[in-house]
């Protein structure tokens, strides 16, 4: 063959590879031990976002959901269906869905929407240098509860006991929430009440009807599982005319008194992002977890007023957002 026709040959081959790659469409999974109506908000804004960076579902890339419905034991399952769909990337909400996908895979990329702290429980090797095939969002999650705690005192008028709902029968469910609110407690001159709860109708009825029994004058949550009943906690919670503090706002969205926490749709958004350089040829070892570093505190005083109570003006010109 002449020199040309190598030329020609190589040229017309290298073009079908550059079709074949500009057609090509790549194939996420996304992890969840939620509900998909729960957590369509944040599904939404990562779409969103994906698009924006020139990511179209149906056009060069697709998703394929996995919802655990709240039975986190099926995570394991549903991250093991994922890698033999062969997926390219594997997006992975919250703790439990993260170590699912880390354990059915060290090939496949991982990015982790939020993650409280993947240093601290051996996810990653640190920060800057993550290591291995995982990376993304720590949420800080952890360390905020104390703060939570803190508002809560300030907020409630001669408050002495808080009711804490815990995730009941979840191995893989993070204490370290818990742990801290354990240690602020004491500090604050407050006693703290543990109930275990379902996350389901029953089991929130039976949580707060025990909270009341148990006199608490105010309530917080923890674990991802109750994201996705929001609305009925936040019912709950008038119905028993409890104050209540939350780690998201969609809490308060759904008309809950207060949160304080991250901004999670923010941390979606950066989320795309590692999304975006990982299909572009990015290695997860080499992307830096990133702190979450957006923080809200809102108060609803329509909420605040159907439960009969009366928010300091100090609590209230320290939050970013107050709903009249």
């Amino acid at each position: 063959m002449g020199l040309f026709a190598i030329v020609v040959a190589l040229t017309v081959c290298g073009a079908r590879v550059e079709a074949q790659q500009a057609g090509k469409v790549a194939r996420l999974g996304f992890l969840d031990s939620s509900t998909a109506s729960g957590m369509a908000g944040f599904v939404k804004v990562f779409r969103q976002d994906l698009s924006n960076l020139g990511w179209i579902e149906g056009k060069n890339i697709a998703i394929e959901y996995r919802f655990a419905e709240q039975k986190t034991e099926r995570l394991p399952e549903l991250a093991a269906e994922l890698v033999r769909l062969k997926v390219d990337l594997i997006v992975v909400a919250g703790r439990a869905p993260a170590f699912a996908a880390k354990n059915a895979t060290t090939a496949i990329p991982i990015v982790m929407t939020n993650f409280p702290d993947p240093v601290g429980e051996g996810l990653v090797a640190s920060l800057a240098r993550p290591g291995g095939n995982v990376t993304g969002n720590a949420s800080l999650t952890a360390e905020l509860a104390s703060k939570r705690l803190e508002i809560l005192k300030d907020a409630v008028p001669k408050l002495a006991r808080v009711g804490v709902l815990r995730q009941a029968g979840n191995p893989v469910a993070s204490d370290r929430p818990v742990e801290d609110l354990r240690a602020a407690a004491p500090v604050l001159k407050l006693k703290l009440e543990e109930i275990e709860t379902e996350a389901d109708a029953k089991g929130l009825e039976n949580a707060f009807r025990t909270a009341k029994q148990k006199q608490v004058g105010a309530i917080m949550t923890t674990g991802n599982r109750v994201f996705a009943e929001r609305k009925r906690i936040v019912e709950l919670a008038a119905k028993y005319r409890l104050p209540a503090i939350y780690p998201q706002k969609e809490f308060v969205g759904e008309g809950g008194l207060m949160s304080y926490g991250t901004d999670n749709a923010d941390l979606y958004r950066r989320a795309a992002v590692y999304v975006d350089k990982i299909l572009k040829g990015a290695k997860p070892a080499d992307l830096p977890v990133q702190q979450a570093t957006k923080f809200e505190f809102v108060i609803n005083l329509k909420a605040a007023k159907e439960i009969g109570l009366t928010i300091p003006v100090r609590v209230l010109e320290r939050a970013n957002q107050v709903i009249k």
